[in-house]
This record gives structure tokens, sequence and C-alpha cells, in this order.
């Protein structure tokens, strides 16, 4: 056992001496900015989804009615509504609920106070049976006596969850492109090692070194190399987003919002440094298992 563990320190003591060469730094730089591109994309969608998570994206139709509107009307309305089969639930909003709600968004009061009145009407919120039939619904309740707006709320939040879907797919893509690049400058990088070493590592067979020993600190470089250039990925991600959060900081205080970009959580860090790491490792052993294969003592 000591033994073994004496054969894996002397390989990363070696490895990392190999790495510290500037063609290892140079290969960690390339692996990081590339792998910083998804890891980015992930940051600023989990960021957004925070947001987006507030809102219900359940197919909705509000139904307004004029402010002039008296409370018969209202309730003849609701009638004529609750007797549509197309419509699983109804929920009806009185206006002076509404100007609570608005009176409730931070930024607001001020405004509301200096109306003087409740310019807001009275209003139904429709659940419609059928998701997909929702423009149809809207269109036929804006015909019914006393429906003076119809207004389909939620069709822009199925939309953003559709484009947010959309844009999850591309990321992982884009991650599934790039880990395949990052492979293939592992796999030269060490490619470019053995070719160095080729001398030394035929004399190592022929005194009996075994491959396992011969591949070992290349494997240990190619997790090196991966795993710096994760921690270079997060260190660019971790720059750009504060970069960004100068712009937005502004922007988001004039709305009364504090929203702000958020670096990746501690577990999702830690999965693109293993990621990274292990993309290393992959490489590394695809190019020292081929170049060892046709390596051969003379």
């Amino acid at each position: 056992m000591r033994s073994w563990l004496r054969q894996h320190r002397e390989a990363l003591v070696l490895a990392a001496a190999r790495f510290s060469r500037p063609g290892g730094l140079l290969s960690a730089l390339v692996i990081g900015v590339a792998l910083s591109l998804p890891a980015g994309g992930y940051a600023l969608l989990e960021s957004l989804r925070a947001v987006t998570a507030r809102v219900s994206i359940e197919p909705q139709i509000t139904v307004f009615l004029a402010p002039s509107a008296k409370r018969a009307e209202a309730d003849a309305l609701g009638a004529r509504l609750k007797a549509d089969a197309r419509i699983a639930r109804l929920r009806f909003v009185p206006r002076e609920e509404a100007l609570k709600e608005l009176a409730a968004v931070q930024g607001l009061p001020e405004l509301v106070a200096a109306l003087g009145r409740n310019p807001l009407p009275d209003a139904y919120v429709v659940i419609p049976r059928d998701p997909r039939a929702i423009e149809a619904l809207a269109a036929d309740l804006a015909k019914l006596p006393g429906a003076a707006q119809v207004q389909a709320d939620a069709a822009w939040a199925r939309r953003l969850a559709a484009l947010g879907a959309i844009a999850r797919m591309g990321l992982w893509l884009l991650a599934a492109l790039l880990g395949a690049g990052l492979v293939a400058v592992t796999f030269n990088t060490v490619r470019l090692q053995i070719l160095t070493l080729r001398d030394e590592i035929e004399v190592s067979k022929l005194i009996g070194a075994t491959d396992r020993f011969i591949r070992r600190p290349f494997q240990y470089l190619g997790l090196l190399q991966g795993v710096a250039g994760g921690i270079i990925a997060l260190a660019i991600v971790g720059l750009g987003l504060a970069l960004l959060n100068l712009e937005v900081r502004p922007l988001a205080e004039s709305y009364g919002s504090g929203f702000r970009f958020a670096f990746l959580a501690p577990r999702d860090a830690a999965v693109v440094i293993l990621f990274s790491g292990l993309l290393g490792l992959v490489g590394a052993q695809l190019s020292v298992g081929r170049h060892l294969r046709a390596m051969e003592p003379k």
C-alpha cells in the first residue's frame, strides 16, 4: 500500500512539473475559455429562471369589466362564464383587491396614493379546460355583454418557458461540442509530451516498466489540466457576471427590484470542475493508450 501511494505521489509531482511548463498552462487556459461559455450561459439561465419561477405559467384569461360597471353587471357576467363548459375554474377579482395588489408592488404605493380614486375595473380570471384553445376562448369571451377587455395573461409566460427549454438544450449541445474539443486539446498536449519523452519511455520499457506505470503521470497531467481549466472557467464566469451586474443594477433599481445575476451554486461550480477534470483525464487516457500501443522498445 505504501509503495502504491508513493508511486502515485511521484507521478503527481512529475505531472505537476510538466503542467507548470508553458504548454500545460496554455492548454488549461484554452480549456477554461471554452468551458466558460456553457458555464456562463447556465449561470445566466439559472438567474432568469429564479425570476420566471415566481410567475405563474398556467394558461389563464383575464376578463375586465368597464370601470363604471355595477356589481349587478359583474354578477351577470360571472353567471355566463360559469355556464361555459370550456372554463375549468373562475375567480372574481374586485377592483378593491386589485388596487391593494397594485399598491403592494415596490415603488408604486406613492403612485396609487396620488391617484385619489380607484381607476381599476372588476375582473374575472378564467382558467380554460383546454390550454390549446385559449385564443379561441378569449375571442369568444370578448363578445360577451359586460366584457370591456379580454387578455390572455399567460401566453407570454408559456412562450418564455418554451424559450428557456430551448436555451437549456442549446447549452447542453454546446457543452457536448466543447467537451469533445477539450478532449482533443488534452489529447494533443499529452501526445506532444509523449513524443518529446519517447526515448525515455522506450528505455523505461526495456528495464521493465509497465504501461500502467508509464501512463500514470500523463493521466495526472490531463486531470490537472482539466481541473485548472475548470477553475479558470469559473473565474471568467465570475468576472463576466460582475461586469454585467454593474449595468444591470441601475436598470433593476429603476424598477424597484434588487435583481442581480447570481454566480453558480457551490454544487454547480464543483460539477464544472469535476466535469472539466474528467474531460482532461479522458483525453489523456485516449492519447497515452494509443501511443503506448504503437511504441515498443527496439
